[in-house]
């Protein structure tokens, strides 16, 4: 799969609103209502990565999960990043967190 360049991780990240980031990769930290909600994203995440087989750094901190993407083998942001980035927002949202 093709790195986005400036210009398609600019326009990726428009349609992402709660992600920032640049062609090395992108990230966005999650606030969940609890700690429990926030493993129950990370669980729900991990489900969707494997089966995408496309795996994100995962950092969690109490109620705040941080997610950073990037396709390790091609050395930085590609579409597979975008998709499990909204994958992601999916998730977020059913879990209600913000």
């Amino acid at each position: 799969m093709a790195l986005l360049d400036d210009d398609g991780v600019r326009l990726a990240l428009a349609g992402l609103p709660h992600w920032s980031g640049d062609t090395s990769s992108i990230s966005r930290t999650v606030h969940a209502p609890d700690f429990m909600t926030g493993i129950r994203i990370v669980d729900d995440v991990a489900a969707a990565a494997e089966a995408a087989d496309h795996h994100p750094d995962i950092d969690i901190r109490w109620r705040d999960v941080t997610f950073t993407l990037a396709t390790h083998s091609e050395g930085g942001v590609t579409g597979k990043d975008i998709e499990l980035a909204g994958t992601i927002d999916e998730i977020v949202t059913r879990n209600h967190a913000a």
